[in-house]
């Protein structure tokens, strides 16, 4: 979900295995009219369980502050257990996450 509004902090995460893509920074007003991929966090392991769990911690000391992010929504999608086992496929949110669940982790803030 979009959000446009002024980022009034901003600690991306880092580390081994960690990158993240992105041209925003703290005091940064996203204007009411962009693209609203404004930032890629990616991360690798050496196996599809090692760049989860390199992920949960990303995301987990990302913060940003000052708007909303999809941040939350991304945690609980990495700690569900079919996407765990590997069970997924185009559906997967539809199949296993509410619209309820979704809006509401969207809404939540996010930051330290």
């Amino acid at each position: 979900m979009p959000c446009p509004g002024l980022i009034d902090g901003y600690v991306p995460a880092g580390g081994p295995g960690v990158r993240v893509d992105s041209h925003i920074y703290s005091n940064y007003k996203i204007p009411p009219f962009y693209d609203s991929l404004i930032g890629k966090l990616i991360c690798w392991g050496k196996d599809r369980e090692e760049a989860r769990i390199r992920m949960l911690r990303a995301l987990d000391e990302y913060a940003i502050t000052g708007i909303k992010t999809t941040i939350p929504f991304h945690q609980r999608i990495l700690k569900n257990r079919f996407f765990i086992k590997g069970e997924i496929n185009t559906s997967f949110i539809a199949e296993h996450m509410s619209n309820k669940e979704v809006v509401q982790e969207v809404k939540e803030p996010v930051g330290k």
